[in-house]
């Protein structure tokens, strides 16, 4: 929201306060100034001048040689090449030295002294976009000439160019807060400024002389949907007579960020600015039957709206429709026909207040958000249309703008009742940390128009964001100054603690640190396209994603089903950027999509990646192993893995818990390395931390040193190469028993003493009890157990 300071004027006097102090001051109340701006300071020593004659260019048939009285009897001579010039005629002369705009080159530039063909020009006459300016601030001027100034324009000569004209406003530029509608306008900054500074606050009720004729005839209203538009008040002015605005309200609207057009425009503009609510004109010629019916459009209803689109509307959209066809998407844009032309008449101003959640959802679903949907998606007071009705009639009969019709149109169905709440001075100091009185607390409190009524504080209906206490100790707080309330420790006791779910992933992350990996973040949306560079068949599952409505391009049109990509980009950024080796983490989610309609399945799970120097299958699948362990997962069961394109067959492997996959690692697959442009071996493993969490085994708990020493026995036995080593490892664990301490697998051999497919491995066997110490027969009977255990597996004892 863009303030005019000399606009505020009206109705709080600050012209004494510095714009430095006044946009501190505020920004200390709570109305944050984001920047301040000086209308037309770059312009430098541009002055009002009056050209006393003219004379042709002896070496040029375009150039006038001009003498200009600058002010003080000073006359100087100036060369111009503007032809709509005549003597007496008062113009901008911007002295040697000064600083103007550049028309041509979009830049300031400094005037000198110079010649122009052979005679000296000591400055320059202006046209109004040299000083920065449009033809809409002043319709009247010459739109390649000098520009001339009119009656409206203070013509002493000598005066500064910006004080004639009325370019010299400050635009104060608030951030407004969504739950402050009522501060997106002059008057709502206004209050708030004499609240500030502790002036009084004027807001004059509009005044309307009579006119003619009665509304009711021109205009019937309905309100079908009464939930979505909550009052509609409407007014008839004929004989309009369109025109330009006088100077006062274009420089009001200029320095607010409006273009001015033409005075009934300008009206509605206007009055939106002052008070916040925004307004609408009709020519009532494309009003059929007179009629205003608010209501919901109809699937597949079409509307040309006022910027020459034609956009089609479904059942949630409220419209104003006349008898027969919508004219406008209500709070949001005017059709096509429903704006003032030329030959505009007779028309009907719309002051209503609409739903701010129905509004922006169709502001949104069209695409198109505009100054008053911003406004109305915030919530607007229903109580503020007949003001700014009546302010509009009232600008109408000052302009000379129309001859209002008498009487005015209001529906006003539901209306709002005042919001409530319980005052306790003594709970606003304790939940501050201050010591008011309740007589302080409550001139705080009348200065922004709350009132009182028993026990109760009673919020302004303008102020839609008071529903508790806590929002009255806002107000109290800011006017009091956040920076005078004492520092004090907090009160109370923090019981938060970290739930089991959140103790696993910090030890997670922990682990994965002390194994040396770094931590990586990276977007949960992908490309379609990185399901092919990961090899993904075409089949899969993983490639039903979660698509997004809005993506910000096709590269992050999904949201990933698998995080193998994501680590696949950094660890090729990381290589391609001569990073000679990584070891990369990260906890991450992917979505499993469900039923149409529902929300996707979210699960954590952990990536880790490596290539370099060091880093092997082996490295990776004890970086895994170590995490597992400290996790305190349930045993679970290896499998080679050897049909995932992903991965290269044979050095890839699945660890799994009950048939359900717990982890999946091994090396990258040479082709799908090549698409990610990383010229060495790559190894990646991707966690299942939910699997994880939900296989985890009771706590750990203390085991004393033993007692007795330990019985070993080491196999050397032959099987089939295929056999994976820990399914004899369980074998072994079941033959042994309750005296098993450990089972180490120590040597692998395959070679020339070895049968051809078969392989060698030598297991290491510790038994122990904490009763007694075993004795050699007990330790040789397991180890027959084990021999027998192992025969179904066609295992034999090495020779």
């Amino acid at each position: 929201m863009i303030l005019s300071r000399k606009w505020a004027q009206d109705y709080v006097s600050t012209a004494d306060i510095s714009d430095k102090d006044f946009c501190d001051a505020m920004t200390l109340s709570g109305s944050k100034v984001e920047e301040f701006k000086k209308e037309g300071s770059e312009l430098q020593n541009i002055v009002v001048a009056r050209v006393d004659s003219l004379e042709k260019h002896p070496d040029s048939d375009h150039l006038w040689v001009c003498s200009v009285d600058v002010g003080a009897g000073e006359n100087v001579q100036i060369v111009t090449g503007a032809q709509n010039l005549k003597p007496g005629d008062i113009v901008p002369a911007a002295l040697p030295g000064a600083v103007v705009y550049n028309r041509h080159e979009h830049r300031l530039e400094k005037i000198k002294k110079g010649k122009l063909r052979g005679v000296e020009s000591n400055g320059m006459l202006c046209s109004f976009d040299e000083l920065g300016l449009t033809q809409n601030d002043f319709p009247y001027a010459a739109a390649d000439g000098i520009f001339v100034l009119g009656e409206d324009c203070d013509r002493t000569l000598g005066t500064d160019i910006r004080t004639a004209i009325g370019y010299d406003d400050t635009c104060v530029e608030f951030e407004i807060t969504s739950n402050r509608c009522d501060c997106m306008s002059v008057t709502g900054l206004a209050r708030e400024a004499a609240a500030t500074f502790g002036r009084e606050f004027v807001l004059k009720e509009p005044q309307v002389a009579p006119g003619h004729g009665d509304v009711n005839d021109f205009l019937k209203v309905s309100i079908a949907e009464p939930e979505k538009c909550y009052r509609y008040s409407g007014a008839v002015v004929e004989n309009v007579r369109v025109k330009e605005s006088p100077r006062w309200l274009r420089e009001r609207l200029r320095a607010s960020g409006v273009r001015p057009i033409s005075n009934i425009v300008d009206i509605t503009n206007y009055v939106m600015l002052e008070y916040g609510q925004p307004m609408h004109a009709f020519d009532l010629r494309y009003l059929e039957g007179g009629e205003v019916n608010v209501r919901n459009a109809e699937n597949g209803e079409k509307i040309t709206t006022l910027d020459g689109v034609e956009r089609e509307l479904n059942d949630s959209m409220l419209v104003i429709a006349d008898k027969s066809k919508p004219v406008a998407v209500a709070g949001v844009m005017g059709g096509e026909y429903s704006g003032i032309m030329d030959d505009t008449t007779t028309i009907v101003f719309e002051s209503a207040c609409f739903n701010g959640v129905s509004v922006r959802r169709t502001a949104k679903a069209l695409g198109m958000r505009t100054e008053a949907s911003s406004r109305y998606e915030k919530e607007l007071d229903p109580g503020a249309t007949m003001r700014a009705l009546n302010r509009a009639l009232e600008l109408v009969q000052l302009l000379d703008a129309g001859d209002v019709v008498n009487g005015v149109v209001d529906c006003f169905v539901n209306p709002k009742k005042p919001v409530k709440v319980k005052f306790d001075y003594k709970w606003i100091n304790d939940f501050i940390g201050i010591s008011l009185s309740e007589a302080e607390q409550k001139s705080i409190l009348e200065k922004l128009e709350f009132t009182f009524e028993g026990d109760y504080v009673v919020a302004p209906s303008f102020r839609n964001d008071i529903e508790h206490i806590a929002d009255i100790s806002e107000e109290v707080a800011r006017f009091y100054g956040y920076h005078n309330i004492p520092n004090r420790m907090l009160s109370g006791v923090a019981n938060g603690k970290l739930t089991p779910w959140q103790k696993f992933l910090r030890l997670t992350g922990e682990t994965l640190l002390s194994c040396g990996c770094t931590e990586i973040s990276t977007f949960s949306f992908i490309s379609p396209r990185a399901y092919d560079k990961i090899a993904l068949p075409a089949d899969s599952p993983l490639r039903d994603s979660v698509k997004i409505l809005n993506p910000l391009g096709e590269d992050t049109s999904i949201m990933r089903t698998t995080a193998l990509p994501s680590m696949l980009d950094i660890l090729s950024g990381n290589y391609n950027h001569k990073n000679e080796a990584a070891c990369l983490y990260e906890i991450g989610t992917v979505y499993q999509p469900t039923q149409p309609g529902s929300l996707p399945v979210e699960k954590q799970m952990a990536v880790v990646g490596l290539y370099g120097a060091g880093s092997d299958y082996f490295t990776l699948k004890g970086i895994v192993e170590k995490l597992l362990e400290r996790l305190n997962t349930a045993r679970y069961d290896v499998e080679p893995v050897t049909d995932n394109p992903t991965f290269h067959p044979g050095r890839a492997a699945r660890f799994t818990i009950n048939s359900a996959e717990l982890a999946l690692l091994g090396e990258v697959h040479p082709a799908v390395a090549e698409n990610y442009e990383i010229g060495e071996r790559v190894y990646i493993a991707q966690i299942d931390l939910e699997t994880a969490f939900n296989n985890t085994l009771p706590q750990r708990t203390h085991k004393p040193l033993p007692k007795y020493p330990a019985a070993t026995r080491d196999l050397a036995l032959v099987c089939s190469r295929d056999i994976p080593v820990l399914t004899l490892q369980r074998e072994i664990e079941a033959a042994v028993g309750s005296t098993l301490e450990s089972v180490k697998l120590f040597d692998v051999y395959e070679g020339e003493q070895i049968e051809e497919g078969k392989k060698s491995v030598a297991f290491n066997i510790r038994m122990r009890s904490a009763e007694r110490t075993l004795t050699d027969d007990e330790a040789d009977a397991a180890v027959k157990r084990v021999i027998k255990a192992l025969e179904k597996h066609g295992v034999s004892l090495r020779a």
